[in-house]
């Protein structure tokens, strides 16, 4: 097959290659204008997508986006695809497997058998013809359940990542963030910090410290300072206490390189984690990060659209049986995701394409102070996302991250999402919040207990 072509009112549309079709078939955004690869108009973006939906799904095994021969990442995705999986929709064109995920046949038990035999260029693909509802539905017909001293993502369950993060790592102030966010119920994912500093002491000194909390109080949960990879794996030889290993990662070999990572730097890291043995329930331990636009501010899209190369980033994430991902979808600012509108559906997409890839996929469901957005576009996105079956969400003091400088979810919109939704914590975090009382069970509604539990009275006084 050479080019796709396709007529839209009068006018017919040709687009060169795959690569072509899956760009102008992209929902606006800036990110792809800034690259030179969107469509050029609304009725140039319909006729792609028209043209990119009588596409049969095999040809993606023949028609690499970016050459096998020059990146890892491409090798990856042809050399692990499983095509007995793929078997049941091999037959299918793109549209044709968007009708198949909204139909009955796709339940819990096909998406999961399916999962390995999907490109991620097939998943980019068919949520470029879907709209919102689509996204929500087939996601939430999806879980990826991982385990490490807890277990998240199983149905009715949604989990936080707490955030104390701090502009100068101050213990006290990250002590008192950790507190606060325990009070609301918010951890079990895990607690996160982003350090300010690359100080392999500091970073050493904070992984002590969260020890040292979850120890204490006996908190079934999981710590990770955000450092390099290859710092986690120098503070694994110093023996520091390290249960998440962490990395950005993106959808090409350039992008990662501009990380300062490779494949084999990553499964180093991942057998270093693995050595530790500090996994009670389970040995899922890498926790990834991504973002929509990571590979054009490297330099490193090769043509592809951004919402693409995301996706590609989840074939490296789930190589790793990752405990925990998370596209910090509007952290990268406006050049890529211009507004609310763009945010939102940007979020959409990379929950949907992850689970649909098998990837245990969170969202830090925020934005910068300079793109066209504000917190009701992030309640619009937090709600919709809860609906559509969200493995975690973050959870900082007031929305604001005081060292990161942007705007994010709440200890408190975490409760919301979880009363209004119905929504409880990871089942071992839970059965722990009851026994410290600090939320409590109502009508199979998570609620606040409404006082301080006794067991913190005494951390809170030395706070103050």
């Amino acid at each position: 097959m050479s080019g796709f072509a396709h007529s839209v009112g009068g006018q017919t549309w040709r687009f060169d290659s795959l690569r072509e079709v899956m760009a102008k078939a992209s929902p606006a955004r800036s990110g792809d204008r800034l690259a030179g690869v969107a469509a050029g108009s609304d009725a140039e973006r319909v006729a792609a997508q028209m043209a990119l939906a009588d596409i049969p799904l095999k040809h993606f095994l023949d028609e690499a986006l970016i050459p096998y021969e020059s990146d890892e990442v491409t090798r990856l995705i042809i050399d692990s695809h499983d095509r007995q999986a793929f078997a049941p929709v091999s037959h299918l064109t793109v549209g044709g497997l968007r009708d198949w995920l909204l139909g009955d046949a796709a339940d819990e038990t096909s998406l999961r058998a399916l999962a390995p035999g999907l490109t991620p260029e097939m998943a980019a693909a068919v949520s470029k013809i879907m709209r919102v509802q689509d996204l929500v539905l087939v996601a939430q017909k999806i879980r990826v359940v991982t385990r490490f001293r807890n277990t998240l993502g199983l149905r009715g369950r949604m989990s936080t990542r707490l955030q104390p993060n701090h502009p100068t790592d101050d213990p006290a102030g990250i002590a008192a963030s950790v507190l606060d966010g325990l009070l609301y119920g918010n951890g079990d994912a895990m607690l996160g910090i982003n350090p300010a500093t690359d100080s392999l002491q500091s970073i050493c000194t904070l992984l002590e410290m969260l020890d040292a909390i979850i120890q204490r109080y006996e908190i079934p949960t999981q710590s990770c300072v955000l450092t390099h990879v290859t710092s986690s794996i120098e503070a694994i030889n110093r023996g520091a206490p390290l249960d998440l290993v962490f990395q950005s990662i993106a959808g090409t070999e350039a992008a990662n390189a501009s990380f300062g990572v490779s494949l084999s730097i990553l499964q180093e890291g991942y057998e270093a984690g693995l050595s530790q043995k500090r996994g009670t329930l389970g040995d899922n331990l890498m926790y990834f990060e991504t973002g929509q636009g990571s590979a054009l501010s490297a330099n490193a899209h090769h043509g592809v659209d951004q919402q693409t190369c995301e996706t590609r980033a989840y074939a490296v994430a789930r190589h790793f049986k990752p405990f925990l991902v998370n596209t910090v979808v509007g952290f990268i600012g406006p050049e890529y995701l211009y507004n609310g509108k763009q945010i939102i559906r940007a979020g959409l997409e990379d929950h949907f394409c992850a689970k649909l890839l098998g990837v245990p996929m969170g969202c830090d469901i925020c934005y910068t102070n300079h793109a066209e957005a504000d917190q009701d576009d992030m309640d619009m996105l937090l709600t919709l996302l809860g609906v559509a079956g969200i493995n975690f969400i973050m959870g900082i003091p007031g929305s604001d991250d005081v060292m990161l400088n942007y705007q994010t979810t709440s200890f408190h919109d975490a409760l919301y999402v979880r009363q209004t939704l119905g929504l409880r914590p990871a089942p071992e975090f839970e059965a722990w919040l009851a026994r410290m009382e600090i939320l409590r069970q109502q009508d199979g509604r998570v609620q606040m207990a409404g006082q301080l539990p006794g067991a913190f009275r005494h951390a809170l006084a030395q706070l103050s």
